[in-house]
């Protein structure tokens, strides 16, 4: 299964509270739904729902003396965090190096009773787990037209003592496959089994069953099309090949990002040298007035990256987006406060010139990010194709009693103005299809048609 991040590690910090005595206690995130107990140096996370409680991770606290920071702490997989206050003894924030938020977090009096003991390794109780944190948690039930409460109502009594792992786990995965929702799914280690949910119907249009084949070799066939048409010479691979550059007509650059991920050797700050050593090069040309951005075989990444091309696009400071985690476990449509996701400018060479964005089904997760995080640019960013995927938040992992481990988005993003684009994705300006069969057959691509038009006209 796609590797189920720990939404955040802001949340894996969050697990990782253990404190001297300011910080001694039982602690509670608003939204994310975790628990936290805090005795002296060890913090022990537990997930919650309102009903079961699953142990999680540990930490220690490390000596800090960094100003505004009450302690950081190391969990046991290397992530570091900070628990921050603001005057309030009883209320505090999580924090981390690389989060776009943060968590708060609230004392509350002692563990809650489904956590003395936690859930018990049971069929039953494993089914439950699972089942809770998506009705607690999961922000897309109504859009995508499932009847959660009835689904589990349906599968709950077919669960019982003598349920194999087996047999449970084709029940949980057969219950979330009918989200179409790529951002879910479930792993069984001692099964060597696991399930990804399906795309979102129709995007089998351009990747044409197997995901990984088309990732290996569809996009290679499908990116060939754009570049015997349209592009003077050969492409330039920067960002160990998931960027590749070309020039169009005279002036127009084209900009095909197949990742947000992978750079650079040596995590995040090495992609973003990467990423900035790609966007010298690029810009340094006096003569370039116009660029193609086509992220329509994108699979997605890391959201701070796509910030990171932002900010080389814009000389003013706005904000991309804001994150909102669900926070009431019954009432699906209540969110914590909005934290806003800025995109300041970069202190290297900006483009300010005109950008369009080719986009389509296949554009998915950071690739989405990224398209909202362009909305508020000036000039516009003009977007041409057809609908992105439709999943934009980072996956909050989960555990069952078992040791299996399951994920789901529980948070939404929004634009200055309140717009989420969960399940039916970021929509085109100009709607033109993407990749159709009769078009790849003879060698077209009518987006990139439209993008060079309007490029040509706004000279």
């Amino acid at each position: 299964m796609r590797k189920i991040r720990l939404i955040l590690v802001a949340v894996l910090a969050a697990q990782c509270l253990g404190a001297p005595a300011p910080l001694d206690g039982v602690w509670r995130s608003q939204g994310w739904g975790f628990v936290y107990s805090v005795r002296d140096t060890d913090w022990q996370a537990f997930e919650v729902t309102g009903t079961t409680c699953v142990a999680a991770n540990k930490a220690k606290r490390l000596a800090s003396d960094a100003s505004g920071i009450e302690a950081t702490f190391r969990a046991r997989n290397g992530d570091v965090f900070s628990i921050v206050g603001d005057g309030d003894r009883d209320h505090k924030w999580i924090t981390t190096p690389t989060g776009l938020t943060r968590i708060q977090i609230e004392r509350i009096a002692m563990l809650p009773s489904a956590c003395t003991p936690p859930t018990a390794n049971t069929p039953l109780g494993n089914f439950d787990v699972f089942t809770q944190t998506f009705a607690e948690q999961y922000i897309s039930f109504d859009l995508r037209h499932v009847n959660w409460e009835r689904l589990v109502a349906e599968q709950r009594g077919r669960v019982t003592a003598h349920t194999t792992p087996a047999e449970l786990f084709e029940t949980l995965s057969s219950m979330i496959k009918p989200l179409t929702d790529i951002h879910t799914g479930i792993e069984a280690p001692n099964l060597k089994r696991e399930f990804d949910a399906p795309m979102r119907p129709g995007s089998d249009r351009v990747v044409h069953g197997n995901i990984d084949r088309f990732a290996k070799t569809g996009r290679r066939q499908l990116a060939a099309v754009t570049d015997r048409r349209y592009l003077h010479g050969p492409t330039v691979h920067f960002c160990r090949g998931e960027w590749q550059y070309g020039m169009a007509d005279d002036g127009i650059g084209y900009l095909r990002i197949l990742e947000f991920v992978d750079y650079g050797r040596g995590g995040y700050e090495a992609d973003v040298r990467a990423l900035n050593r790609a966007l010298d090069q690029i810009f340094a040309d006096r003569t370039l007035r116009g660029l193609v951005i086509d992220v329509r075989l994108s699979f997605g990444g890391d959201d701070r990256l796509g910030l990171a091309i932002a900010a080389r696009l814009s000389d003013r400071e706005y904000i991309g987006y804001s994150i909102q985690a669900r926070s009431d476990p019954s009432v699906p449509n209540r969110y914590t406060p909005p934290q806003p996701v800025m995109v300041r400018p970069s202190k290297k060479p900006i483009f300010g010139g005109q950008v369009v964005e080719l986009i389509g089904p296949i554009t998915m997760s950071a690739a989405e990010t990224f398209t909202q995080a362009l909305i508020g640019r000036t000039p516009r960013v003009l977007r041409i194709g057809e609908n992105t995927q439709g999943v934009f938040c980072d996956i909050l992992g989960r555990h069952l009693p078992n040791g299996w481990n399951f994920g789901l988005p529980n948070a939404v993003y929004r634009t200055q103005e309140g717009t989420a684009f969960d399940v039916l994705g970021i929509p085109a300006d100009i709607s033109v299809p993407v990749f159709r069969d009769d078009d790849i057959a003879a060698g077209r691509d009518p987006a990139m048609d439209a993008a060079l038009q309007s490029l040509n006209r706004r000279k």
